[in-house]
């Protein structure tokens, strides 16, 4: 801990920036949204499956446009990066408070999916990945304490605000926040931080761009490398089975008779485990490097899906999610580091971004296939047991890809 304290003194403003833009990113994430749901039905008079399909719709419409849309950030300067995708959450968060049927709605959600949940993280952790080396690791688990700590305040923000002033107002109070506060402060810890070109600017790094560099292969190269197509069952498992798993949690609770209060004490514990858990990475890949640990981060998943499948009980339901955190926690800073050690960052933006886009659809398929199965009858010993032999057979694909040959393409070293 004694290593990050130092860290974060010599780099805080950078780091601070990358903390930032990952928790505002949690407005546009499904945990934060979904507090939203019900009221929201209620009074645009929509049905479950309207609203779900509307949700579902403008997931992959933001996934497909996230491809093009993340590559941005490789040709603009930071500042005008983050300025662009800090406006376009406080418009997409407008668009929702004003929402009064099912267009707006549509428009509302793609636009919170596409800058909240997909281009607000994606710059945080792009500059991360991109500004450090030798700390990559540390730095990524820095900004990703994001994600925890929104799991843990916003949702308890989400239900006071709804309760106060109501949803539309709520969704209008952050817009505003994000013009007020978001801007003027991630504007500020740029300034500070006196990196605010990206290092391929004019053919060089910027100033005050310590341990970046300027080589790099792009989407073409990744998407010619076996090793991608074998890693990729893998790199989908976390975001796949943890979002099927939240959105289908009255499931659980039903086959296994968890109650809903016992349930949402564990959802504390696996916020609490995804951040340590994510800091204890970041330790690991400065030492060991990303390519080396990829696919060590579905063991706890694989052991997760064991025990939703077969073991009984009330303590099932807290190992699975802290198993779940660690899984969750462990990933970005092994992820993060993987790319840029691989393909280098001159084309890191493109290279994240069409990565994030798959992650993306992940998460707007597997609700709808849980929820397939689930309503033709399959009970948690099928369906979490059919989880754990797919995160099984992907780890085995995932060792005999970057693991097995960590060599960086030609251009990156």
């Amino acid at each position: 801990m004694t290593g990050y304290l130092a860290f974060i003194r010599r780099h805080w403003a950078l780091l601070g920036f990358g903390f930032t833009a990952v928790f505002w990113g949690n407005f546009g994430q499904s945990f934060f949204v979904a507090w939203f749901g019900a009221d929201i039905q209620r009074t645009l008079g929509m049905s479950a499956g309207e609203y779900g399909g509307a949700y579902s719709l403008a997931t992959l419409a933001s996934a497909v446009t996230v491809v093009w849309a993340g590559g941005l950030i490789d040709r603009l300067t930071l500042r005008t990066y983050a300025v662009a995708v800090a406006l376009g959450l406080a418009v997409a968060l407008t668009v929702l408070s004003q929402a009064n049927g099912l267009v707006t709605l549509l428009l509302g959600f793609f636009l919170l999916r596409l800058f909240g949940q997909s281009l607000l993280p994606h710059g945080g952790m792009t500059t991360m990945t991109r500004y450090f080396v030798a700390e990559r690791g540390k730095a990524v688990s820095i900004a990703m304490s994001g994600v925890p700590l929104g799991e843990i305040v916003l949702p308890l923000m989400a239900v006071a605000m709804i309760a106060a002033i109501g949803w539309q107002a709520s969704f209008a109070f952050i817009a505003v926040a994000a013009v007020l506060v978001l801007i003027p402060f991630m504007l500020w810890l740029l300034s500070r931080s006196h990196m605010t070109q990206p290092p391929t600017a004019a053919g060089k790094p910027s100033a005050g761009a310590a341990n970046g560099d300027n080589k790099g292969a792009g989407r073409r190269e990744m998407l010619r490398d076996y090793r991608f197509w074998l890693a990729l069952p893998g790199l989908m498992a976390n975001p796949f089975l943890i979002t099927g798993v939240f959105i289908h949690q009255n499931f659980l609770v039903v086959d296994k008779g968890w109650s809903l209060s016992w349930l949402a004490t564990c959802f504390v514990v696996y916020g609490a485990v995804h951040w340590l858990s994510s800091l204890v990475s970041g330790v690991l890949v400065d030492r060991f490097k990303g390519p080396r640990l990829v696919g060590i981060f579905l063991l706890p998943m694989f052991i997760s899906m064991l025990v939703a499948a077969l073991m009984p009980g009330d303590m099932a339901a807290l190992i699975m999610l802290a198993l779940l955190g660690m899984s969750a926690g462990s990933s970005p800073p092994i992820t993060g580091s993987l790319w840029p050690e691989i393909y280098g960052t001159r084309k890191l933006g493109a290279i994240r971004s069409l990565n994030m886009a798959i992650m993306v659809l992940a998460t707007a398929i597997s609700p709808v296939l849980f929820g397939y199965f689930i309503d033709h009858g399959v009970d948690a010993y099928g369906l979490f047991g059919a989880c754990a032999v797919y995160v099984f057979v992907a780890s085995l694909l995932m060792m005999a890809s970057y693991p097995r040959n960590p060599t960086p393409v030609p251009g990156a070293e």
